[in-house]
């Protein structure tokens, strides 16, 4: 059972991090268009493929579209690059899933400053769905978990909680 459990929790890994593929793709070869216009594209291509079920896809594409534009907010509103964002060095990162996420998240930047007040609210995380690289804080605790790849938000290893926000590195004093 727990084998079963462990082996979904992979496919819906890999299955975030093949949208992320494929969304990069799209938005790189493609005619411009919106994050949301390009992730209905690569949710659609993912059903079709037989990969995911309708309700996973849109599980899943919802959690690339909130670490996205959750990055590129982050970039667009201070002066840092999305390794503080990620709070980690780009060695503790797979190459290729960094190159997908920055570059749509670059191209979500410019979609957020049009909707900046809506972009303006920092996003939950729950325990149990997916989060790519970085750093989470728990809003009951402060604790912080963090990410050096794409996977399942466990509760806080502090108070057991569920709830979390997207935190940055800080910048060391000069």
């Amino acid at each position: 059972m727990s084998n079963d459990r462990d082996e979904e929790k992979r496919r819906r890994v890999y299955a975030y991090e093949r949208m992320l593929e494929r969304l990069n793709e799209l938005m790189r070869s493609s005619e411009p268009q919106g994050l949301k216009e390009a992730l209905d594209g690569v949710k659609k291509r993912a059903v079709e493929l037989g990969e995911l079920t309708r309700e996973e896809a849109e599980n899943i594409s919802d959690f690339v579209r909130r670490d996205i534009q959750d990055a590129a907010q982050y970039v667009a509103s201070s002066d840092k690059d999305y390794r503080t964002w990620l709070q980690m060095d780009l060695q503790l990162i797979e190459n290729w899933i960094w190159d997908r996420f920055t570059s749509v998240a670059d191209q979500t930047k410019v979609e957020l400053l049009q909707f900046q007040e809506a972009a303006n609210m920092p996003e939950e995380y729950h325990t149990g769905e997916i989060a790519g690289p970085g750093s989470l804080s728990c809003l009951n605790c402060g604790k912080e978990i963090h990410f050096s790849q794409t996977g399942h938000i466990p509760p806080c290893p502090s108070c057991h909680h569920s709830r979390f926000i997207r935190t940055a590195r800080k910048a060391p004093d000069s």
